[in-house]
């Protein structure tokens, strides 16, 4: 449900979650510290279906008054990915590394697309330089990708307002466990696919960062 500055958003929660909603997550996700929430309910139950004490929340976010990034999916988008997660260390100092490291500063919040269960095992290929910059953003077209929006600051998660918290059964987390290692084993297939046709076209993840210095 959504309409001009209200929508309706999805957290899935290993435990459940504990006082005020804040902008702590772990260090290395996607778009990096904050409070994750997707528009389709399935892919937060996907990584939260091995914890027994699993909840999933439906929230109602007002997106009136925030500064937003919506980050649109292609190489600017995978090389966040990679800053966020660690994977542009070698690369400290360089103005590539300085673009994205400053790419969500002054934003409330940031929209942005999933590395869901099949885009992880691609992004993975990319970051450690077995599939070039041109497979990835091919693979990405094949990808029916859900988007998701990260509160990064107080204002934001103060904007989030909970609406249903649901225990998960252990027969749907096994259901759960199965739907998400039938989609990684789709990823893996695209990978081998997408490495095949575009095995000689683009540019590796090191040299994107080399040309960026």
């Amino acid at each position: 449900m959504k309409d001009a500055e209200t929508i309706t958003l999805y957290h899935g929660s290993k435990t459940g979650i504990r006082g005020s909603i804040a902008p702590i997550s772990r260090e290395h996700c996607d778009f990096g510290k904050g409070f994750y929430m997707g528009t389709d309910p399935i892919q937060p139950l996907t990584l939260i279906c091995n914890y027994p004490q699993a909840k999933i929340y439906t929230l109602q976010v007002d997106l009136s008054g925030l500064k937003i990034l919506d980050v649109q999916i292609g190489l600017d988008w995978a090389l966040l990915v990679a800053f966020n997660r660690g994977k542009m260390e070698e690369a400290k100092g360089t103005k590539i590394y300085e673009h994205f490291r400053i790419m969500t500063y002054m934003y409330d919040m940031v929209i942005g697309y999933i590395a869901n269960d099949r885009m992880f095992v691609v992004l993975d290929r990319f970051f450690h330089g077995e599939i070039t910059d041109l497979a990835l953003i091919n693979s990405l077209s094949a990808l029916k990708l859900e988007k998701q929006y990260v509160a990064l600051t107080k204002k934001a998660c103060g904007k989030i307002k909970i609406l249903e918290e649901q225990v998960i059964a252990e027969k749907d987390r096994e259901k759960l466990k199965a739907e998400s290692e039938a989609n990684r084993s789709k990823g893996i297939a695209l990978a081998e696919e997408v490495c095949r046709r575009y095995r000689r076209e683009g540019r590796f993840f090191d040299e994107i960062l080399k040309a960026g210095e």
